[in-house]
């Protein structure tokens, strides 16, 4: 059975300029590990650290069991497109930043592949619950950050 493609997104306002967003978010030396929810565990940077060419491995705890990961960091529209690319697994998830005043509209949008047939819907079912409450606290968790970069 061929795998079935999926979505996931979450859209939230950050109380900060976009710029300021959009830095938080390419670095990850320093900025977008402060943003990981607790699911997130081990983040290292292999390569580069900030924008594009930035090679991540990190674990994600869920459900009882670990899953480790492998991404590459794509800029497509610098200042505002972020693309993390899985190495392994072709996923992906796209970080949107659009300014909105003094505000900025911050869309995590992810592009992933499960198993077909029941187990499938399952998976499908709860990964979507799962990740939508991570993405809303990593959004929270980067208005918090920007925020204090403001201050």
């Amino acid at each position: 059975m061929a795998n079935v493609h999926y979505h996931v997104t979450h859209t939230a306002t950050v109380s900060a300029p976009a710029t300021r967003v959009y830095d938080i978010l390419a670095d990850y030396r320093s900025g977008h590990p402060r943003i990981l929810p607790p699911p997130f565990r081990n983040f290292v940077v292999e390569a580069g650290g900030r924008g594009a060419g930035t090679l991540t491995r990190f674990d994600v705890r869920a459900f009882g069991r670990t899953q480790s990961f492998r991404h590459e960091v794509l800029e497509p529209d610098p200042g505002h497109i972020l693309v993390e690319r899985d190495r392994d697994l072709g996923s992906r998830t796209t970080f949107t930043i659009t300014p909105s005043g003094n505000q900025a509209v911050v869309t995590i949008h992810s592009e992933l592949t499960s198993r077909a047939g029941v187990a499938g819907r399952i998976e499908r079912f709860v990964s979507t619950r799962f990740l939508r409450r991570v993405y809303a606290q990593e959004l929270q968790k980067l208005n918090d950050v920007a925020q204090e970069a403001s201050g």
